[in-house]
């Protein structure tokens, strides 16, 4: 059984996959009177290839016990797609560089809880993996014409278990 590592989500690791959406070091501006701050650009939206639409959805995610299998990867050619949780619960993130799924690069986070991703355009995830509890999303993603989800299984199935999520400081 090969477990994958599991890493804190930080903007710097996590760059080469698309954004990590979240309150720290974001650009703050006063906005209302100042009665609010709008914390600005925080991630890049990418919809547009082939006549694409933004699409605002909400995604229900079921907890998955740990250990658990993972035993494929999906993209999104057309389109970035966010998700951006609605509730503190930490999640994990399984991504691997844009291009032909190479499964040596797979890698896995976890969030503190608050923070969103944005997968770049292309770039291989697995679908939502909530932990503990349902998990409420706001998902911003492409709609329109044209193939935009490519799921690929993978040669050998990777593993997220507790002992690797307890090696990491969140």
């Amino acid at each position: 059984m090969k477990t994958l590592a599991i890493e804190p989500l930080t903007r710097e690791a996590f760059a080469p996959f698309g954004d990590v959406i979240e309150l720290e070091g974001a650009k703050q501006i006063p906005i209302n009177l100042g009665t609010t701050i709008r914390y600005h650009d925080l991630a890049n939206v990418d919809v547009t290839d082939e006549g694409g639409r933004t699409l605002v959805n909400l995604f229900r995610g079921q907890p998955r016990a740990l250990p658990f299998e993972v035993k494929m990867l999906e993209r999104h050619p057309l389109g970035s797609q966010a998700f951006i949780p609605l509730n503190d619960k930490p999640y994990l993130v399984v991504v691997a560089p844009a291009g032909v799924l190479d499964e040596s690069k797979i890698r896995a986070f976890v969030t503190s809880g608050w923070q969103g991703v944005n997968y770049a355009k292309g770039v291989w995830h697995h679908p939502l993996i909530a932990l503990g509890e349902v998990s409420d999303f706001v998902v911003v993603d492409r709609g329109g014409e044209g193939l935009n989800l490519n799921e690929q299984d993978l040669a050998a199935s990777l593993w997220l278990t507790e002992d690797a999520l307890s090696a990491v400081a969140v």
